[in-house]
């Protein structure tokens, strides 16, 4: 084992998965001569050279178009966006072309290409540079999402996906790649669509994904001290999406809270409620409760986005909630 950032496994992951394929390729703004905006990619360019780490313009239709063509022609491209917020502008290609393709070619062609780059809020970025959009992909199918907490799912679900024959859309996070934590040094992977629950408990489900599952975690710690056991899920994947895993979970805790930082009309969490309700119907001992950001654009000002933002005490109370607890 040894300790690893974020954004050096997102490199060792593409790197190694380089190595063994000429027709992977990574491209998109600033990863090769800048080493990628966030350093997600530091010493590719030196090591593949310039025509499988490819600076592209500002241009996001143009690339991802590109990419989608390559891909139907036997290559594996990795397509990084600085922020998924950019992928808005090539996502006729991603929706209309890339997620449909082998429905449409009755099974000739597919379309082996990963999406990725961050996700959501990372401070005072404004409201069109903080949107958690995981549950719109998730919306279409021929897409895979993928949603990683920490820098060992982040490689191994990095590399697997890589390796999938169809889209897959890797979301990370800004706040996320300075985050260290002991990988192994032999190669390994994680299966696509499998949640994993961080911590076991017995009183309440917790279900969380992302940057987020850091407060998913921490109100567990701290309940834990009052007495109150929380199984915490990360979901790592949220299309295909692990239902079994929440429901046996909940059949065991009869409670359930999701924390997510999305909008809540339309989110991930109303899609678990509700498989939820119609599979686990009679184990559940109080109603379902979510916690979201607010029903608007994610604010500039800091004090705005901090009463945005979810916060700690309010996971707390939501699970004290759901336990009948005066919080």
């Amino acid at each position: 084992m040894k300790e690893y950032t974020f954004r050096e496994v997102i490199a060792q992951a593409m790197s190694e998965e380089m190595r063994k394929d000429e027709s992977i390729y990574l491209m998109g703004e600033e990863v090769a001569e800048y080493n990628g905006a966030y350093k997600a990619s530091k010493g590719m360019l030196d090591e593949f050279g310039p025509k499988r780490v490819i600076d592209t313009p500002i241009a996001e239709l143009g690339f991802t178009g590109i990419a989608v063509g390559s891909a139907m022609n036997g290559n594996r491209p990795i397509v990084e966006y600085m922020t998924f917020n950019f992928s808005l502008v090539g996502i006729d290609q991603i929706i209309n072309n890339a997620a449909k393709i082998r429905q449409m070619s009755g099974g000739q062609w597919n379309c082996p290409i990963v999406f990725r780059g961050p996700t959501a809020s990372a401070g005072q970025l404004g409201a069109t540079h903080s949107q958690a959009l995981e549950s719109w992909f998730a919306n279409i199918p021929g897409l895979k999402v993928i949603v990683p907490s920490n820098p060992y799912d982040a490689k191994g679900l990095l590399k697997s996906a890589i390796q999938d024959n169809d889209p897959v859309i890797f979301m990370e996070s800004e706040q996320m790649y300075g985050d260290k934590m002991e990988i192994p040094e032999e190669e390994y992977y994680l299966p696509i669509g499998k949640a994993d629950i961080k911590k076991e408990g017995k009183d309440v489900t917790l279900v969380s994904f992302g940057k987020i599952m850091k407060l998913a975690m921490q109100a567990a710690e701290d309940l834990e001290k009052e007495g109150i056991s929380v199984e915490v899920i990360d979901l790592r994947t949220v299309r295909p999406l692990d239902f079994d895993t929440i429901i046996a979970s909940v059949k065991k805790t009869n409670r359930l809270v999701i924390l997510e930082e999305a909008w809540p009309f339309g989110s991930v969490s109303s899609e678990i409620t509700y498989m939820v309700q119609q599979k686990a119907f009679d184990y559940l001992d109080a109603p379902i409760k979510r916690i979201t950001t607010p029903d608007a654009p994610a604010p500039y000002s800091a004090a705005l986005f901090a009463e945005w933002f979810p916060k700690l005490e309010k996971v707390k109370e939501e699970i004290k909630n759901a336990m009948y607890i005066k919080a």
